[in-house]
């Protein structure tokens, strides 16, 4: 067997149904992990709670259902990459580095983008369509 037939990692040797399965046992795991040990991600769930329910009843297309929905779920995205930056630099070394510095700030950069378009999204969506239920429901005046 030559080194082009080996493996790059003994941890991609699966395959098939077994490969799927460990890869949701380790997606499972590091969004277990991630709740438990990342105070951002957690708040981000919390706020992933209320908005995507609310995603379900505002009156709103079906298009714009998957902007909502996906404005959020790019948020928990992000954060996790973010935080899958963070554990790796922490894991090289807890000095202050510049280049250990830009990977944290820009991943933080990316999180505040992810959040900027999901105001954005909501604002422009579903603020609307929650103004109109508020009026129907005489909530809010006209």
């Amino acid at each position: 067997m030559s080194d082009s037939d080996l493996p790059e990692s003994p941890h991609k040797g699966q395959r098939g149904l077994q490969r799927l399965l460990n890869a949701l046992f380790y997606s499972l795991s590091g969004l277990r992990l991630a709740f438990h040990h990342e105070s951002a991600f957690r708040q981000e769930v919390a706020l992933a709670v209320v908005l995507i329910p609310l995603a379900c009843i505002v009156d709103v297309s079906a298009a714009e259902r998957v902007l909502l929905f996906g404005s959020v779920l790019l948020v928990l995205l992000v954060e996790l990459l973010n935080s899958s930056v963070e554990a790796a630099v922490d894991r090289i070394g807890f000095d202050t580095h510049r280049l250990s510095k830009r990977a944290k700030d820009l991943g933080s950069a990316a999180v505040l983008t992810a959040l900027v378009l999901l105001a954005t999204t909501w604002g422009l969506i579903a603020l609307p369509a929650l103004i109109r239920l508020g009026q129907a429901f005489a909530l809010l005046p006209r």
